[in-house]
Order: C-alpha cells, then sequence, then structure tokens
C-alpha cells in the first residue's frame, strides 16, 4: 500500500502540471485582461467588455487615429503609461516565462497578492474559505443521515409502493436544478411571496456579535438552513440510490442466505451481515462526496444567498480577470482534489483491509 500511495503522490505533479498550463493558455486568448480592466477603471469607463460592443463616439474614433494601442479603451493614454501597467502585471515578460515564474511560486506555496483588492491570495481564500465550509460539510453530513436510513428501507422494501413512490420523489429532486431550488426555498420561506420564516441573505444577523452563545449558535444555524438545503438536494438523491443498489447486490448474495438458513432475524442479517459490505462504497466515497457538493454548487448558492465565500470570489475573480486568485484557487482546489482521490482509496483499505490496489494495479 505504501508503494501505491508513493505513486499517486507522485502522479499530483504532472497531473496538476496539465491543469495549470492548459488553463493558463487558455487564458492568454480571453479579451479583457487586467491592464484593460486598469484601464477602464481609470478611466472611469465602467465594464471593460462594454468596449467590445463595437459602438464608439466620434471623440473615441478621433483618439484611434492618434493612438495605436493595443488594448481597448486606452486611446488617448500615453504609450509609457500603458509600458507601466504591463510591468506591474507582469505582462512585460513572454508567457512562456510568466508561467514558469507562476508555477515556481505556487510550488513555495506563494500564491502574490490580488491585482485589485490589495491583499495576499492566502489571505483572501483564509477570509472566505468558512463560509464554503459551512455549505459543503452541513451538507454532506445531512445528505448522509437521510440517504443511508432512506436507502436501506428502500432495498428492504424493493418493489413496495414505499419504494416506488420515494423513488419518484428523489429523482424528481434530481431533476430540479439547484439553482432553481434556491430560488423555490427563497420565494416560500424567506418573505419571497409566502412566508418570512428564514433570513434572505448572509450567515450571520448584524446583531450576531450582541448575542449570547445559544444566541449565536441558533442564529447560524437559522441562517444556513435553506442554503445547506439547496446545496444538499443533488447530493442527497445520488447518495440514497448508491445505497439502496449497494445493499440490493450484498442482500442477493449467498452469505445472507446462508445467514437467513441458519435462523437469524431479519435485522441481524441486515446490520450484522450485510451493512459492513453494503457500506464499503457508500462510506469510502466520503471525501468525494464533500468535495463535489464543497466545489459544485458553491457559486450559484453563494450568489443566490449573498454569501461571500470562495464560489462567489472565484466568479468575481474571473470577471475581473484577477488572476492570482483565478490561478491561485485553482492551483488551491486542484491540489485538494487530487489529495481527496487518494483519501478515497485509503478509506477503502480502511473499512475493509481485504482490498489491495497494488494487487490490482499489478
Amino acid at each position: 500500500m505504501g508503494a501505491y500511495i508513493v505513486r499517486r503522490l507522485l502522479l499530483i505533479i504532472p497531473t496538476l502540471l496539465g491543469i495549470m498550463l492548459i488553463n493558463f493558455a487558455l487564458v492568454q486568448f480571453v479579451p479583457g485582461g487586467p491592464v484593460e480592466q486598469a484601464i477602464a477603471r481609470i478611466q472611469g469607463g465602467g465594464d471593460v467588455f462594454e468596449g467590445f460592443s463595437g459602438t464608439n463616439n466620434d471623440a473615441g474614433a478621433e483618439d484611434l487615429s492618434t493612438n495605436d494601442s493595443q488594448y481597448i479603451g486606452a486611446r488617448g493614454l500615453p504609450p509609457e503609461f500603458i509600458a507601466e501597467l504591463e510591468a506591474e502585471f507582469g505582462f512585460d515578460k513572454p508567457p512562456v516565462e510568466r508561467f514558469l515564474n507562476m508555477i515556481w511560486n505556487y510550488m513555495r506555496f506563494d500564491f502574490g497578492e490580488s491585482y485589485f483588492r490589495s491583499i495576499s491570495v492566502i489571505d483572501l481564500i483564509k477570509e472566505k474559505l468558512p463560509v464554503s465550509i459551512t455549505l459543503g460539510l452541513w451538507s454532506t453530513l445531512i445528505a448522509y443521515l437521510v440517504s443511508i436510513p432512506l436507502g436501506i428501507r428502500k432495498a428492504v422494501r424493493d418493489g413496495s409502493r414505499f419504494d416506488t413512490w420515494t423513488s419518484g420523489a428523489i429523482i424528481a429532486a434530481y431533476a430540479i436544478p439547484g439553482f432553481l431550488f434556491a430560488i423555490l426555498l427563497l420565494v416560500l420561506f424567506a418573505g419571497g411571496s409566502y412566508w418570512q420564516i428564514f433570513p434572505l441573505r448572509g450567515l450571520t444577523s448584524d446583531n450576531f456579535d450582541e448575542l449570547s452563545t445559544l444566541g449565536k449558535v441558533a442564529d447560524y444555524f437559522w441562517h444556513i438552513t435553506l442554503p445547506v438545503l439547496a446545496s444538499t438536494i443533488s447530493a442527497f438523491a445520488t447518495l440514497t440510490l448508491l445505497t439502496k443498489n449497494s445493499f440490493l447486490d450484498e442482500i442477493k448474495k449467498h452469505y445472507v442466505m446462508t445467514a437467513r438458513a441458519k435462523g437469524l432475524s431479519e435485522s441481524r442479517v441486515l446490520y450484522g451481515h450485510v451493512f459492513r459490505n453494503a457500506m464499503l462504497i457508500v462510506i469510502a466515497g466520503f471525501p468525494a462526496v464533500f468535495i463535489g457538493v464543497f466545489f459544485g454548487g458553491s457559486l450559484i448558492i453563494e450568489t443566490i444567498f449573498s454569501l461571500d465565500g470562495l464560489g462567489r470570489l472565484g466568479f468575481e475573480a474571473a470577471v475581473a480577470r484577477d488572476y492570482p486568485i483565478v490561478f491561485g484557487t485553482l492551483f488551491i482546489f486542484g491540489l485538494i482534489g487530487l489529495i481527496v482521490g487518494i483519501l478515497s482509496d485509503l478509506m477503502y483499505v480502511l473499512v475493509d483491509p481485504r482490498i489491495d490496489f497494488e494487487r490490482r494495479e499489478g
């Protein structure tokens, strides 16, 4: 197992390098880079993408004839100033040199500073991380607490009316996009058109610091109820059907028939023999499910419920072309995702020591 883990760890390097290289190459062809964003802010032109609409006034046409700059919106600005902006953002160097410098810094976990926020990328991620962890962790825990008992019951009563109508409800829930379910929750329970039960936005109330310890806990859960429900919906459906199918496969095996023939009660057979084998794939997949929930719907959920987390941070950075944040978060999330893949394998071995990945590879 040790050699297998070492090989997987070594594979992280080329995989992560490939992820960064592909995204870095794509970014080179994306219009509206940091220099153009800075120019738009300096000139008070608002969004830099307005320059791509093709509508220019007469003054802009005159500036075009007197200034040959490659940047839309830079007409009328001295070339020396544009060169200073390029040097400030590092665009005075060739793309290959910029990529190699970036990778060298990232290998030392030096992610630089945001172009437009005057704060280091690491500090920014630390600031936003608790919100995303809250959504990912609670959504995963709720999905497991509900899906495992429900999946077991569906397997035991396979083909019954209970199994049929719960399957229909689960499939319908899975088919509903997360953002649509989030909007539905807001309309129904956050004062949209019906009941004002839960708050509309934020993770805490304005007077959170003035509340007692118990009041802070209650306020916290009051705010996260709707976002967590919205982000749980897809994981809940998948996990329930996975649990059911896993139990059905085990129930049909010979050792279960032998245990029943010996006169063991159904509950003893189910929880004493079937449970451990059936839950192997479900429990071992916990890290992957958490990362899926953590990354999957964070952007949409955080935007709808006005939560200041990593998903919203990444979206705003991509729109503003704040490349240190974009590539820094991409590197960190890519690294976490690859490590979680290794942790999932270790979970398999922990749940069932009979699994030997080295022998399988051989």
